[in-house]
């Protein structure tokens, strides 16, 4: 097991024989381990970013390049690492040595949720955000989402846009607007929920009312977290592009979406969620997605009809 794990110092005011120094040394000294111990105080950080990582030497160089170009002094970068066996940690190590922001750990896991949960319990800043290796931000986004969380309550879930990328370029924007829990029962089809965790962030605090991520869940943690997380926090949505998410071939959710996978398990989460709620409840949200379904449909059709020559 390897690890390298800033250290915390903590100061004390010395007692000096007055006798000896006289009282002027011993107050100017008092004084600098004052000074000193606010000093540690206030550059512990405001921001963890975590990045959980196995085998990831494709894509870590650029996952560390994208957090160091937010040009954030209030923040750190935690790589939690599954005792990678390619060139991960090796690059980490490189990058370590240049940027103090960038903290490391690498040790065997049960996944990439335990790997999350134990980057949770290291964090140092009271707001946390993951950010997966083949993800990155828009410029300036950490100093921006810092000054969002200058007016939240504690504890706060922030949400913004997150650009999803393809093979191709650019495939769509998620806008997840509407995060009520009822709103996201609905279904992705009708209300997305936020997509990557490179465009929102919260409290750390947040888990100690909804607990950590599922260790045996490697797929849909996050939505399982977003569920949970609407319904204890105080939610804002701002309505700018924050995270850019890859969903490119090798990947691991293109991958599961490729297999026909991903989407039995987002709705297999939603059903789970809806069937918690009171009788009336579940009434409402599946009458309420019949008929948004249902007007789509006729939308659709609509158009078919006109496009081949049927007016309606």
């Amino acid at each position: 097991m390897s690890r390298s794990i800033s250290s915390q110092f903590f100061f004390t005011i010395p007692i000096y024989d007055i006798d000896e120094i006289g009282w002027v040394m011993q107050f100017a000294k008092s004084i600098v381990c004052w000074l000193f111990a606010c000093y540690s105080y206030d550059v512990m950080p405001k921001l963890t970013i975590i990045t959980p990582v196995y085998n990831g030497e494709r894509f870590i160089e650029s996952c560390l390049k994208a957090v160091i170009g937010q040009n954030c002094p209030d923040m750190e970068h935690l790589i939690v690492d599954g005792d990678s066996q390619d060139k991960t940690i090796e690059i980490v190590k490189q990058y370590a040595q240049q940027y103090p922001h960038i903290r490391w750990i690498s040790e065997k896991d049960s996944g990439q949720s335990d790997a999350m949960n134990k980057g949770i319990a290291l964090a140092q800043g009271k707001i946390i955000s993951f950010l997966n290796i083949d993800d990155f931000y828009k410029p300036n986004v950490l100093i921006r989402v810092l000054k969002n969380f200058q007016d939240l309550p504690e504890p706060s879930f922030l949400v913004g846009n997150c650009n999803i990328w393809g093979d191709q370029g650019l495939l769509y924007v998620n806008k997840p607007r509407r995060l009520r829990l009822g709103d996201l029962l609905l279904g992705i089809d009708i209300n997305p929920h936020p997509f990557n965790p490179s465009a929102y962030f919260y409290h750390k605090s947040l888990h100690q009312k909804i607990g950590r991520y599922n260790p045996d869940d490697h797929y849909v943690m996050d939505l399982d977290f977003i569920l949970r997380a609407v319904q204890a926090a105080h939610v804002k949505y701002v309505d700018e592009t924050w995270g850019n998410f890859r969903f490119i071939d090798g990947t691991k959710t293109f991958e599961d979406q490729k297999r026909g996978e991903s989407d039995k398990r987002v709705d297999a989460v939603i059903a789970h969620y809806l069937e918690s709620l009171p009788s009336f409840s579940q009434k409402m949200i599946r009458l309420k997605r019949f008929f948004i379904r249902g007007l789509r449909q006729r939308r659709r059709l609509r158009h078919l009809l006109k496009k081949i020559g049927f007016d309606t």
